[in-house]
Parts: structure tokens; C-alpha cells; sequence
């Protein structure tokens, strides 16, 4: 693992993501999100994981870390997440990466690194900087129908606001129906109240213009 800015630390939150070698696309059709979603649920997990039991009916038991957000793009990935134990991130993402790769590499008769070296993380130094990435996950899908919708001054926030509601591979989807991979209780109280706040998407990624924030 290499050298991280910000070690991850127990009660911690982070935004993690990482995108496919050379830009390329790492989801190819629905059964490829949706696997890598099941992976999301499957790897959260103190037991080790076979091949054998995906597909199958599995008891994680008790999870390593606690996930607030996701989204899943078609080159790329995003989580926001909470350090829950002792190398809890590091080995929940070997577990998925690992996982993806080999079930992507079969399917798809390639061989080779699918994800672009080491993941990346960057530390949430305040509930601001929080609050703006459960807005900045949430809205990624929006890059997919219009990618200079944030630079545009024309852009019509009621129908991308719209898109992004009902994009499948993010976890906006589960704070408005049911919970399968989140578990919001960990996380501010407002990850819990998403349907009040998701009108207010827009105006949270507002703080992008006065502050300098990794993403």
C-alpha cells in the first residue's frame, strides 16, 4: 500500500475513488454494475471471501467499515466512507478490487491491471467538506448527460436533478427507496434525510466557487 497525505484513522471519513487503466471504461453493462454493487455489500465483511459463495445466500456477519455514499460511473468509482476498524478501508478495497478485476479479466477474456494503480482517498476535514461530497457523489451521474453542466450557466437543474434521482448505480437510490449497502446512522444526521436534502444538491456543490476542496 503506498504512502497516503492522510493515513485512514478509526471514526474518520473518506472519499475514495479510482477509475479504470488508461481511462477505460470498467462497466460495460447492467450485470457489470450490478456485480460490482454486490461486491460493495459482499467484501464489507471480517470473513474472507470465496468465489464459490458469490451468487450464493451469504452471512457477512459483522462489517469492517461503514459506507455513506456511492456512485458508480462508467470509467470510474466513488465512496464516501467511516474507518471503522484497523485497516478497515485498506482491506474492504483490496477485497473489491481484487474481486472486480478477476470477475471483469473472466468475463471479458483479458489479462492484466484493471484499475489504475492504487486507489485514492482524501481525508474530510470538516462537516462542510462532508456535507459537500455526500452532494458531489450523489451528482456525478450528471457528468452523463450534460459533462459541462457545472461550468454552464444555462443548465436546467430541474431535469438533471431529475437524471441523477433515478440513476441506478448510486447509492441516492437507496436513501430514497431501501438501504442495502449504506447504513446512514454512522454519518451526520442529514445522510439520513435525503429526501429533504436532495432538492437541495445544487446548492451544497455551491461551496465548490469559495473553497478548495479534493475531489
Amino acid at each position: 500500500m503506498a504512502d497516503r497525505k492522510h493515513p485512514f484513522v478509526i471514526g474518520e471519513y473518506y472519499h475514495l475513488y479510482s477509475r479504470g487503466v488508461e481511462k477505460r471504461k470498467i462497466f460495460l453493462d447492467q450485470k457489470d454494475y450490478n456485480h460490482f454493487i454486490f461486491l460493495l455489500y459482499i467484501c464489507n465483511t471480517l470473513k474472507s471471501i470465496k468465489l464459490r459463495d458469490l451468487g450464493k445466500k451469504f452471512e457477512r456477519g459483522e462489517s469492517i467499515i461503514e459506507i455513506g455514499a456511492y456512485c458508480l460511473m462508467p470509467n470510474h468509482f466513488h465512496l464516501l466512507v467511516k474507518e471503522k476498524q484497523e485497516n478497515g478501508i485498506s482491506t474492504y478495497m483490496r477485497k473489491v478490487m481484487t474481486a472486480y478485476s478477476m470477475y471483469f479479466n473472466k468475463k471479458y477474456v483479458r489479462t492484466g491491471t484493471l484499475f489504475e494503480g492504487v486507489f485514492k482517498s482524501s481525508w474530510c476535514v470538516n462537516d462542510v467538506y462532508l456535507k459537500y461530497l455526500y452532494s458531489y457523489i450523489h451528482l456525478n451521474p450528471a457528468k452523463l448527460r450534460d459533462k459541462n453542466w457545472r461550468h454552464s450557466k444555462n443548465r436546467h437543474q430541474s431535469e438533471l436533478l431529475e437524471y441523477v434521482s433515478n440513476y441506478k448505480y448510486s447509492s441516492l437510490q437507496e436513501y430514497l427507496f431501501n438501504f442495502y449497502i449504506i447504513n446512514p446512522k454512522p454519518f451526520p444526521e442529514y445522510f439520513a434525510n435525503a429526501t429533504e436534502h436532495k432538492k437541495e444538491l445544487f446548492e451544497w456543490l455551491s461551496y465548490e466557487d469559495t473553497q478548495e476542496f479534493p475531489v
